[in-house]
């Protein structure tokens, strides 16, 4: 797995997470628990601090960022979709940042939230819990996600990653 330090500062990759082998993971990151980062993925903590949560998936080519200023912060139990964007921002618990997406400086998404695919968050905006935030720029849709939505998508990379831990082999 490519976890690289940079100076002092070191990631940090619970046993029971999956960082695939084509992923790129940097300096001050924590991954928790069950969570998986997928190929292509990158997790770069140079300038600022990175925490992933527990059973989170982030997913292929997504780029993960903070600043000095700005730590990123993604809770437990998140879809990260292919080629997100996620820099010096705030996902809580329960949250999907849709493919293709940009979450910003900042901006908040709550717990049971939900950023479109191709939206943009930008600074400081707040999408609230079991909101939607569809669009350039986003636009909030409130109450519009139902309790447990994504729940499946959680239980699915949870598995998959599981699999992966196991079974992956190259054969090349």
């Amino acid at each position: 797995m490519p976890l690289y330090a940079l100076g002092d500062l070191v990631p940090s990759v619970h046993p029971e997470a999956f960082v695939h082998p084509d992923a790129v993971v940097i300096g001050d990151v924590t991954i928790g628990a069950g969570s998986s980062v997928w190929p292509s993925a990158v997790l770069r903590g140079d300038y600022g601090s990175i925490s992933v949560g527990e059973r989170t998936s982030i997913q292929d080519g997504a780029v993960i960022h903070a600043t000095a200023t700005n730590p990123t912060r993604i809770g437990s139990d998140c879809v990260v979709g292919h080629l997100a964007h996620l820099e010096g921002c705030t996902v809580e618990d329960g949250s999907l940042v849709g493919s293709g997406s940009i979450v910003l400086h900042d901006a908040v998404v709550r717990s049971g939230a939900l950023v479109g695919a191709g939206a943009v968050v930008s600074n400081r905006v707040e999408v609230p819990a079991k909101a939607m935030a569809l669009g350039v720029p986003a636009k909030i849709r409130e109450d519009a996600v139902p309790e447990g939505s994504f729940e499946p998508a959680v239980q699915l990379y949870a598995w998959n990653a599981s699999r992966y831990k196991t079974d992956l082999r190259r054969i090349d």
